[in-house]
This record gives C-alpha cells, structure tokens and sequence, in this order.
C-alpha cells in the first residue's frame, strides 16, 4: 500500500492560512447540517456526524459554529445537498478523485472540468480512476502518541489493517465499515486522535518531477479553492529533492 503522501504539509507551508482555515471551516459546516439532515443530529446516534464534529472539533471550530450547523439541518429553508464524485486525469496520467457537494450540479461539473482544461489534465467518466483507489477509514496520531511499534500494536488490536508512521504522525487505516469501532478502541489505547475520516487511499504514488509537481499543484489548489469541492485526492507523490524547490 501507498505510504501517507508529504502534499498536506507542502501545500500547508504555502497557504495563506486564515484563508484555508476560513474556507475549511465553511466546509466543515457544510459536512455537518448535511449528515445531521441525512440522519440523527444527535452525534452519538449519527456515525457520519459524529465524525464530521470531529473532523470540526480536530481544527478547533468553535462549538456554537459547529452547533448552528447542526440546528441549520433542522430548519426547513436548509439548502438541499447533492453529493457527487468526479474522476479524471492529470498530466502525466496522475489519477485524481474529487468530491463534491453542491446545490447546483451544472455549475459544479462546469467549474471541475475547467479546472482539468486549464491544467492539461481531462476529466473522466464515473469510475474511470476509482480502480486505482481504496476507499479506507483513516485515523491520524501526532508522532507523540508512541512509537511506531507501540502505535502498530494498538492498532491491530483495534482491528486495523495497516499503519503508516513517519516524522509526521501515525496514519492508521481500517475498513470503511470499522471505522467507528475502530476509531473508538484506539481512543481507549492511545488517546484521542487527531483526526478520524474516510478516504480514498491510492493503492500505488507516482512521484513527478519539478515542472509536473507545480502543475498538478495548481489544479489541485483550483478545485479545493471552489466551495462546493469537498475532498481532493491523487496519486502524486513529491520527492524531497523536488520539495525542496517548492
């Protein structure tokens, strides 16, 4: 399996951070009325909004931010959601996941293929990449919950499949129907974890070279800039040489 991907803390140490903390808020919250409209907006009875507050709760969103989001499901003006995947390529044939939720699909599919366009890369049908992908439970520790064998001894006995550890933390991954379970046992061994979520993992990473990495990192930037894009993933990795430049 494919080792936790070094894009995150690049794209952190680029980002102007009140920005990207404003725009992660909002769509946090948009995560939240949505699972609180889908089913109970009481977290310990809803799964998908227990880890959406928690997801809110990791970057510190304040709790009447994260309460009215949860009231804004409950009232009926709330906007009506739809959720949608988009496939496609990027140069050089970087496979990318994008996930969406939107009140206007003609708009979003618009915005998703320009994006594509504008960065030499082509969107896909539905399932055109997803075959490259698992789609996992992750479960992320700071590197001060233990070492790597003590965090890998924990997680298999909370029924984990794999772990990844390295100077950024521990990334533990389960199937998607355990994560909840798993989530909870880890809690019991370990502490409380930085983040709980499901996720597509992608079963092999292509590292790209200098020019390909600043490509695919402005379409990458263009769709998570758009507010209706929830989650973006690939398959790209970049080496620490061509990280360096960046």
């Amino acid at each position: 399996m494919a080792g936790h991907s070094k894009w995150a803390n690049i794209q952190h140490r680029k980002g102007k951070q009140d920005a990207i903390r404003s725009k992660m808020f909002s769509k946090l919250a948009k995560e939240i009325t949505v699972a609180a409209k889908m089913g109970d907006p009481d977290p310990d009875k809803n799964p998908r909004l227990r880890l959406a507050v928690k997801a809110a709760k990791a970057v510190s969103m304040p709790k009447d931010v994260i309460d009215r989001a949860i009231k804004k499901s409950q009232m009926g003006d709330a906007s009506d959601y739809s959720e949608i995947r988009y496939e496609g390529y990027g140069v050089n044939g970087i496979a990318i996941i994008v996930e969406a939720m939107t009140d206007n699909l003609n708009r979003t599919a618009s915005n998703v293929r320009s994006y594509f366009t504008k960065c030499g890369g082509n969107l896909g049908q539905t399932g055109s990449v997803a075959h490259s992908f698992d789609r996992v439970g992750e479960i992320t520790y700071p590197a001060s919950a233990g070492d790597a064998d003590t965090v890998m001894m924990a997680a298999l006995d909370a029924g984990a499949e794999d772990v990844d550890s390295d100077e950024d933390g521990h990334f533990i991954y389960c199937q998607v129907e355990d994560l909840s379970a798993v989530s909870d046992a880890l809690e019991t061994a370990l502490g409380e974890s930085t983040e709980s979520k499901l996720i597509w993992r992608p079963q092999s990473r292509t590292e790209v070279d200098l020019e390909t990495a600043q490509k695919l990192m402005r379409l990458v930037e263009m769709l998570e800039d758009d507010d209706d894009v929830q989650t973006v993933t690939h398959n790209f990795d970049v080496p620490d040489d061509v990280a360096a430049q960046l």
